[in-house]
């Protein structure tokens, strides 16, 4: 057998795992956020309370959220975040140019158990249905940064957390200066909290299209059947 036909597949193998890796990285931080979200193991929050006194893990708990003070969006509902973003596009997307956050102390309750939420570290991994409104930089006047002409378009982006919500997070469990546990980012990975089920989270993350998603499980899918053919084409050419 010549040496050229167990590395062929390889070589194409190869490929096309970095090709399906490449697509995932289409999306950013969603990818990774994703991956967590798939990946990281689930814990009660009382495990998670006794773990914060231990070696630093990153874990997953559930559970309703709960707040002694509550703030009230314009329909009434109490909120415990919400974090509002004028963003203005760009070549390569939305660009925010205003950020602001309002945020009360809340926490994960599962029964008579409850874990704090590091409501500072949301960032990248808060994962709700986003209120959007899109207009130009001339409904906002000067808010703009100086010298953006006046039709440039500009969006509106408002993500909030209820206190009548149930919660996904993911964080390390540690002790605050009290000593009380709380769930924080950690160990190099972001603080992540979904108000919705995993396959409506994935769905938010891809943005609702399924297209990329299944051309990147295709193309690492058959990566690795391309890396067995190979290997054992190796095997069987060394044996032969």
């Amino acid at each position: 057998m010549s040496p050229l036909v167990p590395l062929l597949p390889l070589i194409a193998g190869v490929v096309a795992l970095v090709a399906g890796v490449l697509v995932l990285r289409t999306y950013g931080p969603n990818y990774r956020i994703g991956r967590l979200l798939a990946s990281t193991p689930e814990v009660s929050v009382a495990e998670a309370r006794d773990l914060a006194a231990g070696p630093p893990r990153y874990v997953r708990v559930s559970g309703r959220i709960d707040a002694e003070d509550e703030f009230e969006d314009d329909a009434h509902r109490p909120l415990v975040f919400r974090r509002t973003r004028l963003q203005l596009r760009s070549e390569d997307g939305w660009a925010t140019f205003e950020d602001g956050r309002e945020r009360v102390r809340f926490e994960v309750r599962d029964g008579l158990d409850g874990i704090v939420v590091d409501d500072a570290a949301l960032d990248t991994g808060l994962v709700v249905v986003p209120r959007e409104s899109v207009g130009t930089a001339a409904d906002v006047g000067d808010r703009v940064p100086a010298g953006t002409p006046i039709e440039t378009p500009v969006r509106l982006r408002v993500e909030q957390v209820s206190s009548v919500e149930h919660a996904i997070v993911l964080g390390v469990p540690t002790l605050d200066e009290t000593g009380e546990p709380r769930l924080s980012a950690g160990l190099g990975r972001p603080l992540v909290l979904t108000t919705l089920q995993p396959d409506e989270a994935m769905r938010l993350l891809t943005d609702g299209g399924a297209r990329r998603p299944l051309v990147a499980a295709g193309l690492l899918a058959g990566g690795l059947v391309l890396l067995v053919v190979g290997g054992l084409l190796a095997v069987i050419g060394a044996v032969a």
